[in-house]
């Protein structure tokens, strides 16, 4: 694990982030730009008997890539909040699976951060992948 899961910013989020808390997302920093998110799938999530909702998987990937882009810019005491998300789900995520969402940095400029993202269960099936678009701004403007 990468020692920027240990910085003030980052610890605050984890702090904060109080609806990743109520879907049950949890996460690991490899590097910056490197991330592994982790979400079991139980009935909360769900949409019919067996499959999760599309908005919780969203919002999985939504975490998993804007996590991605915060890594990128914590050092520089910015955070980033997400402009732009395409999301395309390739297969249901299934009550007692657990979801491993990873994310890579395309890009990173002064302002703008692309990520791209992809969500595995943990067999390896590809549940979804995205791509995203993340605003650069000041940490205190999001009251860190």
């Amino acid at each position: 694990m990468h020692e920027l899961i240990n910085h003030p910013i980052v610890k605050a989020y984890i702090a904060h982030n109080h609806f990743g808390e109520l879907l049950g997302m949890d996460f690991q920093v490899g590097a910056p730009g490197e991330i592994e998110y982790h979400m079991d799938i139980h009935e909360k999530h769900l949409a019919t008997p067996r499959a999760a909702h599309g908005g919780a998987v969203s919002a999985f990937m939504d975490a998993t890539m804007g996590v991605c882009a915060l890594t990128q810019v914590v050092r520089e005491n910015k955070v980033v909040s997400t402009i732009e998300m395409k999301i395309s789900f390739v297969s249901p995520a299934l009550i007692g699976k657990k979801l491993i969402g990873t994310a890579k940095t395309i890009k990173k400029g002064k302002r703008i951060v692309f990520v791209e993202g992809q969500i595995h269960n943990e067999a390896g099936t590809l549940i979804a992948m995205a791509s995203g678009t993340f605003n650069v701004y000041p940490a205190e403007k999001a009251g860190f």
